[in-house]
Protein backbone atom coordinates (compact mmCIF):
# COMPACT_ATOMS: atom_id res chain seq x y z
CA UNK A 1 0.00 0.00 0.00
CA UNK A 2 1.20 3.49 -0.80
CA UNK A 3 -1.75 4.91 1.09
CA UNK A 4 -4.51 3.78 3.43
CA UNK A 5 -7.06 6.10 1.80
CA UNK A 6 -10.25 4.16 1.19
CA UNK A 7 -8.86 1.03 2.89
CA UNK A 8 -10.86 -0.75 5.59
CA UNK A 9 -8.78 -1.14 8.74
CA UNK A 10 -10.08 -3.32 11.57
CA UNK A 11 -8.43 -2.53 14.92
CA UNK A 12 -8.99 -4.53 18.09
CA UNK A 13 -8.40 -3.00 21.50
CA UNK A 14 -9.44 0.30 19.92
CA UNK A 15 -11.04 1.91 22.97
CA UNK A 16 -7.80 3.27 24.41
CA UNK A 17 -4.09 3.75 23.97
CA UNK A 18 -2.30 2.60 20.85
CA UNK A 19 -5.43 1.17 19.23
CA UNK A 20 -7.41 4.38 19.60
CA UNK A 21 -4.45 6.52 18.56
CA UNK A 22 -3.74 4.52 15.40
CA UNK A 23 -7.45 4.54 14.49
CA UNK A 24 -7.59 8.34 14.66
CA UNK A 25 -4.32 8.72 12.76
CA UNK A 26 -5.39 6.41 9.93
CA UNK A 27 -8.85 7.98 9.76
CA UNK A 28 -7.21 11.37 9.17
CA UNK A 29 -5.37 9.75 6.25
CA UNK A 30 -8.67 8.62 4.72
CA UNK A 31 -8.97 5.07 6.03
CA UNK A 32 -12.30 3.52 6.96
CA UNK A 33 -11.78 2.31 10.50
CA UNK A 34 -13.63 -0.51 12.22
CA UNK A 35 -13.14 -0.37 15.99
CA UNK A 36 -13.52 -3.61 17.93
CA UNK A 37 -13.20 -4.09 21.67
CA UNK A 38 -14.76 -3.74 25.07
CA UNK A 39 -15.84 -0.46 26.73
CA UNK A 40 -18.54 0.59 24.21
CA UNK A 41 -18.73 4.16 25.50
CA UNK A 42 -15.01 4.63 24.90
CA UNK A 43 -15.31 3.02 21.46
CA UNK A 44 -18.16 5.37 20.63
CA UNK A 45 -16.02 8.39 21.54
CA UNK A 46 -13.10 7.17 19.46
CA UNK A 47 -15.40 6.50 16.49
CA UNK A 48 -16.79 10.02 16.76
CA UNK A 49 -13.24 11.41 16.71
CA UNK A 50 -12.47 9.34 13.62
CA UNK A 51 -15.31 10.83 11.59
CA UNK A 52 -18.06 9.48 9.35
CA UNK A 53 -16.04 6.55 7.94
CA UNK A 54 -15.74 4.89 11.35
CA UNK A 55 -17.90 2.42 13.20
CA UNK A 56 -17.50 0.24 16.26
CA UNK A 57 -18.43 -3.23 17.45
CA UNK A 58 -18.26 -4.47 21.03
CA UNK A 59 -16.55 -7.86 21.20
CA UNK A 60 -14.37 -9.94 23.48
CA UNK A 61 -11.43 -11.22 21.41
CA UNK A 62 -11.38 -14.47 23.36
CA UNK A 63 -14.86 -15.39 22.10
CA UNK A 64 -15.15 -17.04 18.69
CA UNK A 65 -18.86 -16.19 18.50
CA UNK A 66 -18.34 -12.54 19.41
CA UNK A 67 -15.48 -12.16 16.93
CA UNK A 68 -17.37 -13.79 14.09
CA UNK A 69 -20.37 -11.56 14.77
CA UNK A 70 -18.21 -8.43 14.90
CA UNK A 71 -16.17 -9.28 11.80
CA UNK A 72 -19.36 -10.16 9.96
CA UNK A 73 -20.71 -6.76 10.95
CA UNK A 74 -17.57 -5.02 9.71
CA UNK A 75 -17.69 -6.80 6.35
CA UNK A 76 -21.41 -6.13 6.02
CA UNK A 77 -20.90 -2.45 6.78
CA UNK A 78 -17.71 -1.71 4.85
CA UNK A 79 -17.69 -4.50 2.25
CA UNK A 80 -14.45 -6.19 3.30
CA UNK A 81 -11.23 -5.85 5.31
CA UNK A 82 -7.90 -4.63 3.93
CA UNK A 83 -5.90 -4.34 7.15
CA UNK A 84 -6.12 -6.07 10.51
CA UNK A 85 -4.43 -4.56 13.56
CA UNK A 86 -4.63 -7.25 16.26
CA UNK A 87 -3.87 -4.95 19.15
CA UNK A 88 -6.17 -5.99 22.01
CA UNK A 89 -4.24 -6.83 25.14
CA UNK A 90 -4.27 -6.65 28.91
CA UNK A 91 -1.60 -6.92 31.57
CA UNK A 92 -1.34 -8.44 35.02
CA UNK A 93 1.60 -8.08 37.34
CA UNK A 94 2.94 -10.37 40.01
CA UNK A 95 5.48 -13.09 40.62
CA UNK A 96 4.77 -16.63 39.52
CA UNK A 97 4.55 -18.04 43.03
CA UNK A 98 1.98 -15.52 44.23
CA UNK A 99 0.17 -13.89 41.29
CA UNK A 100 -3.55 -14.56 40.99
CA UNK A 101 -3.77 -17.70 38.85
CA UNK A 102 -6.82 -16.59 36.91
CA UNK A 103 -5.23 -13.20 36.15
CA UNK A 104 -2.08 -14.86 34.78
CA UNK A 105 -4.05 -17.20 32.54
CA UNK A 106 -6.37 -14.44 31.36
CA UNK A 107 -3.39 -12.51 29.98
CA UNK A 108 -2.44 -15.55 27.90
CA UNK A 109 -6.07 -15.93 26.83
CA UNK A 110 -6.48 -12.32 25.68
CA UNK A 111 -3.00 -11.36 24.49
CA UNK A 112 -2.07 -14.57 22.66
CA UNK A 113 -5.18 -16.62 21.98
CA UNK A 114 -7.15 -13.43 21.32
CA UNK A 115 -4.68 -12.52 18.57
CA UNK A 116 -4.88 -16.03 17.11
CA UNK A 117 -8.68 -16.03 17.12
CA UNK A 118 -8.95 -12.54 15.66
CA UNK A 119 -6.48 -13.40 12.91
CA UNK A 120 -8.20 -16.66 12.05
CA UNK A 121 -11.61 -15.01 11.72
CA UNK A 122 -10.24 -12.14 9.62
CA UNK A 123 -7.95 -14.18 7.35
CA UNK A 124 -10.52 -15.08 4.66
CA UNK A 125 -11.28 -11.41 4.18
CA UNK A 126 -7.61 -10.42 4.14
CA UNK A 127 -6.96 -13.11 1.52
CA UNK A 128 -9.83 -11.77 -0.60
CA UNK A 129 -8.15 -8.34 -0.70
CA UNK A 130 -4.51 -9.44 -0.49
CA UNK A 131 -4.37 -7.46 2.71
CA UNK A 132 -2.06 -6.90 5.65
CA UNK A 133 -2.18 -8.21 9.23
CA UNK A 134 -0.28 -6.40 11.96
CA UNK A 135 0.03 -8.35 15.20
CA UNK A 136 0.97 -6.19 18.17
CA UNK A 137 3.60 -7.91 20.28
CA UNK A 138 5.90 -5.99 22.65
CA UNK A 139 9.48 -5.39 23.69
CA UNK A 140 8.45 -7.76 26.50
CA UNK A 141 8.67 -10.55 23.94
CA UNK A 142 12.41 -9.89 23.75
CA UNK A 143 13.33 -8.74 27.27
CA UNK A 144 11.73 -10.77 30.06
CA UNK A 145 11.61 -8.95 33.38
CA UNK A 146 10.41 -10.16 36.81
CA UNK A 147 6.74 -9.56 37.55
CA UNK A 148 5.84 -9.63 33.88
CA UNK A 149 5.98 -13.34 33.07
CA UNK A 150 2.44 -13.71 31.75
CA UNK A 151 2.72 -10.67 29.48
CA UNK A 152 6.18 -11.67 28.21
CA UNK A 153 5.04 -15.22 27.49
CA UNK A 154 1.95 -14.04 25.62
CA UNK A 155 3.76 -11.41 23.58
CA UNK A 156 6.60 -13.81 22.71
CA UNK A 157 3.90 -16.15 21.47
CA UNK A 158 2.43 -13.39 19.32
CA UNK A 159 5.83 -12.76 17.74
CA UNK A 160 6.33 -16.47 17.01
CA UNK A 161 2.80 -16.82 15.66
CA UNK A 162 3.28 -13.82 13.38
CA UNK A 163 6.57 -15.14 12.02
CA UNK A 164 5.03 -18.51 11.19
CA UNK A 165 1.91 -16.95 9.74
CA UNK A 166 3.94 -14.71 7.43
CA UNK A 167 5.46 -17.71 5.68
CA UNK A 168 2.09 -19.47 5.50
CA UNK A 169 0.12 -16.72 3.75
CA UNK A 170 2.68 -14.94 1.61
CA UNK A 171 1.71 -16.94 -1.46
CA UNK A 172 -1.88 -15.79 -0.92
CA UNK A 173 -0.87 -12.15 -1.17
CA UNK A 174 -1.24 -11.39 2.53
CA UNK A 175 1.60 -9.58 4.30
CA UNK A 176 2.16 -10.00 8.05
CA UNK A 177 3.86 -7.61 10.41
CA UNK A 178 4.75 -7.76 14.09
CA UNK A 179 4.98 -4.60 16.20
CA UNK A 180 7.25 -4.34 19.23
CA UNK A 181 6.47 -1.24 21.30
CA UNK A 182 8.34 -0.65 24.55
CA UNK A 183 6.90 1.30 27.49
CA UNK A 184 4.41 3.74 25.95
CA UNK A 185 2.45 6.33 27.93
CA UNK A 186 -0.90 4.52 27.87
CA UNK A 187 -3.41 3.83 30.62
CA UNK A 188 -1.89 0.36 31.01
CA UNK A 189 1.67 1.56 31.53
CA UNK A 190 0.66 4.52 33.68
CA UNK A 191 -1.33 2.16 35.94
CA UNK A 192 1.64 -0.23 36.14
CA UNK A 193 3.84 2.64 37.29
CA UNK A 194 1.42 3.30 40.16
CA UNK A 195 1.45 -0.32 41.32
CA UNK A 196 3.01 -0.49 44.82
CA UNK A 197 5.36 -3.34 43.86
CA UNK A 198 5.79 -3.35 40.09
CA UNK A 199 6.08 0.43 39.91
CA UNK A 200 9.16 0.30 42.11
CA UNK A 201 10.73 -2.36 39.88
CA UNK A 202 10.07 -0.20 36.83
CA UNK A 203 11.62 2.81 38.52
CA UNK A 204 14.78 0.80 39.23
CA UNK A 205 15.23 -0.28 35.60
CA UNK A 206 18.43 1.19 34.12
CA UNK A 207 18.66 3.50 31.11
CA UNK A 208 16.40 2.98 28.12
CA UNK A 209 14.82 -0.12 29.69
CA UNK A 210 12.97 2.08 32.17
CA UNK A 211 12.08 4.97 29.88
CA UNK A 212 8.48 5.69 28.93
CA UNK A 213 7.86 7.09 25.44
CA UNK A 214 4.94 9.27 24.31
CA UNK A 215 1.91 7.66 22.73
CA UNK A 216 2.42 9.81 19.63
CA UNK A 217 5.68 8.00 18.84
CA UNK A 218 3.96 4.62 18.81
CA UNK A 219 1.03 5.94 16.78
CA UNK A 220 3.30 7.52 14.16
CA UNK A 221 5.64 4.54 13.75
CA UNK A 222 2.87 1.93 13.72
CA UNK A 223 0.74 3.93 11.28
CA UNK A 224 3.74 4.37 8.98
CA UNK A 225 4.47 0.64 9.23
CA UNK A 226 0.89 -0.21 8.27
CA UNK A 227 1.14 1.95 5.15
CA UNK A 228 4.42 0.21 4.22
CA UNK A 229 3.10 -3.26 5.10
CA UNK A 230 6.21 -3.63 7.24
CA UNK A 231 7.25 -7.06 8.52
CA UNK A 232 8.55 -5.57 11.79
CA UNK A 233 7.81 -2.29 13.57
CA UNK A 234 10.05 -1.31 16.48
CA UNK A 235 8.89 1.43 18.86
CA UNK A 236 11.38 3.06 19.17
CA UNK A 237 13.97 1.85 16.67
CA UNK A 238 16.49 0.58 19.21
CA UNK A 239 14.12 -2.27 20.08
CA UNK A 240 15.27 -3.89 16.85
CA UNK A 241 18.82 -4.05 18.19
CA UNK A 242 17.61 -6.05 21.20
CA UNK A 243 16.73 -8.89 18.85
CA UNK A 244 20.39 -9.18 17.92
CA UNK A 245 21.46 -9.79 21.53
CA UNK A 246 18.40 -11.54 22.92
CA UNK A 247 20.40 -14.66 23.79
CA UNK A 248 22.23 -12.82 26.57
CA UNK A 249 19.32 -10.71 27.84
CA UNK A 250 17.95 -13.23 30.40
CA UNK A 251 21.31 -13.36 32.14
CA UNK A 252 21.57 -9.55 32.17
CA UNK A 253 18.08 -9.28 33.67
CA UNK A 254 18.98 -11.78 36.39
CA UNK A 255 22.14 -9.89 37.30
CA UNK A 256 20.45 -6.49 37.32
CA UNK A 257 17.49 -7.56 39.49
CA UNK A 258 19.01 -10.01 41.96
CA UNK A 259 19.55 -7.39 44.69
CA UNK A 260 16.01 -5.99 44.57
CA UNK A 261 14.07 -9.24 44.11
CA UNK A 262 14.01 -10.41 47.76
CA UNK A 263 12.40 -7.18 48.95
CA UNK A 264 10.05 -7.07 45.95
CA UNK A 265 8.94 -10.67 46.52
CA UNK A 266 8.17 -9.88 50.16
CA UNK A 267 6.31 -6.70 49.19
CA UNK A 268 4.18 -8.63 46.68
CA UNK A 269 3.07 -11.10 49.36
CA UNK A 270 2.19 -8.22 51.67
CA UNK A 271 0.26 -6.41 48.93
CA UNK A 272 -1.78 -9.54 48.21
CA UNK A 273 -2.51 -9.98 51.90
CA UNK A 274 -3.75 -6.39 52.07
CA UNK A 275 -5.69 -6.05 48.79
CA UNK A 276 -6.36 -9.62 47.67
CA UNK A 277 -4.71 -11.47 44.79
CA UNK A 278 -7.06 -10.23 42.05
CA UNK A 279 -6.80 -6.55 42.93
CA UNK A 280 -3.04 -6.79 43.38
CA UNK A 281 -2.70 -8.33 39.90
CA UNK A 282 -4.89 -5.97 37.84
CA UNK A 283 -3.10 -3.38 35.71
CA UNK A 284 -5.08 -0.64 33.98
CA UNK A 285 -8.68 0.04 32.96
CA UNK A 286 -8.46 -2.38 30.05
CA UNK A 287 -7.80 -5.30 32.37
CA UNK A 288 -10.63 -4.17 34.63
CA UNK A 289 -13.01 -3.92 31.68
CA UNK A 290 -11.99 -7.42 30.65
CA UNK A 291 -12.61 -8.71 34.17
CA UNK A 292 -16.08 -7.11 34.14
CA UNK A 293 -16.80 -8.76 30.77
CA UNK A 294 -15.76 -12.15 32.15
CA UNK A 295 -18.07 -11.67 35.14
CA UNK A 296 -20.99 -10.74 32.86
CA UNK A 297 -20.40 -13.80 30.70
CA UNK A 298 -20.24 -16.04 33.78
CA UNK A 299 -23.46 -14.60 35.16
CA UNK A 300 -25.25 -14.98 31.81
CA UNK A 301 -23.99 -18.55 31.52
Amino acid sequence: MSTVRGKVVLITGAARGIGAGVAKHLARQGAKVALVGLEPEELKRVAADCGPDAAFWEADVTSWDALEKAVGGVVGHFGGIDVLVANAGIAATGFARSIDRAAFERVIEVDLLGVWRTTRVCLPHLIDRRGYALLVSSAAAIMHIPGNAAYSAAKAGVEAFGNSLRAEVRHLGVAVGVAHPTWIATDMVNSADKHPVFGALRAAAPGLAGKTYPLSLAVDLISEGITKRSRAIHVPGWIGALKLVRAILPRLVELSTRRIMPAADKAAIEDIAERGSKEASIVGPGARADLDAVHRTTEQG
